[in-house]
């Protein structure tokens, strides 16, 4: 029956009517045929049509096949005869992190002022219809030739994939014509406004637990092969309370096996390490490690580190100035890097980071973390794990190396920010 079908030309669906009549036919006689002969097989007509209804079904689909294909579950709206308990009927979307979900629609949040504005996006504090939250909302404009930035789709792809009490949580996503929204939580400042309204310096408590946050956030990233690329203070955010969320992963990319070369410009100056600013390309998490030293000086000092404010080379000699001018004893391979260029480098000697940094000394072993992590020589560099058990944390309670990734440091007994003292001398 199926290979008759088969050999049968293509022709239209009214006329494969005709066909199952005449096949139906066929199979009649055939059986009469097998009865005479003593064949035991019982053949129902009534199952055999059935079989022919599914071959035309089947035909028919190929005839008359969609003109365009199903759009993204991200953007279809359900409109099935789903009932509520009343009797209703309601029509749902699919979030864009698939499931049947309230998510995705752009009534279901409420823009209620700006924060901020970049070159790609804006950030406005909403608030959740769905949830009735306060969140952040990071509009990206949508270009018509263009479509997305490379940067939001990396964003969105690693961060609907990092849930960590430390890493800033990715709610939902909103998909309009001109327009493509993050929804995140709503965290109220960053450590940059931070430490601009408590200027001088942090109180050194606060320094160890926002410290330690950030390597918690970092190791989790790093252990999925995930690097920021991005570490700096405005990209750090800050709860009331004081727990501490990694930011903007619109630079982070996930470090496959094995190594690719990367850009080297990434990072904002500041906190770009001595290795990339020479042109390396091939770069680990050591990349994100050179940013949390700088930032762990700055939380203690209230001031950069390394200000750099003309090019590379004049961030460069700021950072030379105090640890030394590379070279190949010192590190093997930097006089080797595209941007070592011997007549725009002066040479300096190394000089201890507690003699160009004093406050350093203050801090029980915060010199030594700081040596650590600022390391010229990227292979020597402290990574975030190991920098988690370093013993300038010994004070902090042994549970917060128990808890959880989804767990916040502030849910652990006796951990909590301390008030913010002013100025008089020390941190």
């Amino acid at each position: 029956m199926t290979a008759s079908l088969a050999a049968a030309p293509v022709i239209g669906v009214a006329a494969l009517g005709l066909v199952r009549d005449w096949i139906a036919s066929m199979l009649s006689r055939r059986k009469k045929d097998w009865e005479h002969e003593g064949v035991r097989r019982q053949l129902s007509v009534s199952s055999d049509s059935k079989l022919l209804d599914e071959d035309i079904r089947e035909e028919a689909r190929v005839i008359l096949r969609p003109k365009k294909p199903p759009r993204p579950k991200s953007e279809v709206f359900l409109n099935k005869q789903a009932q509520d308990p009343a009797g209703r009927r309601r029509t749902k979307r699919f979030s864009a992190f698939g499931g049947d979900s309230p998510f995705g629609k752009s009534d279901a949040y409420v823009k209620l002022e700006q924060l901020g504005e970049g070159s790609y996006a804006t950030v406005f504090k909403g608030f959740s219809n769905l949830t009735n939250q306060v969140v952040a909302l990071k509009e990206i404009r949508l270009q018509e030739e263009e479509g997305a930035p490379f940067t939001a789709i990396r964003e969105a792809s690693l961060l609907k994939d990092l849930k960590h009490s430390n890493i800033v949580t990715l709610h939902d996503i909103v998909h309009t014509r001109h327009t493509l929204t993050f929804v995140f939580e709503y965290v109220h400042t960053d450590l940059s406004q931070y430490m601009e309204r408590h200027a001088g310096g942090l109180e050194r408590h606060n320094v160890r637990l926002f410290l330690f946050q950030l390597l918690r956030g970092l190791a989790y990233c790093h252990k999925r092969r995930v690097l920021h690329r991005d570490v700096k203070p405005q990209n750090l955010l800050i709860s009331e309370a004081g727990e501490l969320k990694l930011a903007d992963f619109g630079l982070a990319r996930a470090k496959s096996v094995p190594s690719h070369t990367y850009s080297h410009e990434v990072v904002t100056l500041w906190y770009r390490p001595p290795d990339v600013l020479l042109g390396s390309t091939e770069y680990s998490t050591s990349l994100d490690m050179w940013g949390v030293g700088c930032i762990f000086v700055e939380m203690i000092t209230g001031i950069p580190l390394f200000p750099g404010v003309r090019d590379t080379y004049d961030q460069l000699d700021k950072i030379f100035r105090i640890l030394g001018t590379p070279t190949e004893d010192t590190w093997p391979g930097s006089t080797h890097l595209p941007g070592y260029n011997v007549n725009k480098l002066c040479f300096y000697r190394p000089q201890r980071l507690g003699l160009a940094i004093p406050r350093l000394y203050d801090i029980k072993d915060g010199e030594n973390m700081a040596a650590a992590l600022l390391q010229l020589n990227p292979d020597k560099r402290l990574g975030a794990e190991d920098a988690l058990k370093h013993r300038y944390f010994t004070s902090l309670p042994k549970k917060l190396y128990e808890l959880p990734d989804e767990a916040s440091v502030l849910d652990v007994e006796g951990v909590h920010l301390y008030p913010e003292l002013r100025m008089t001398g020390k941190t």
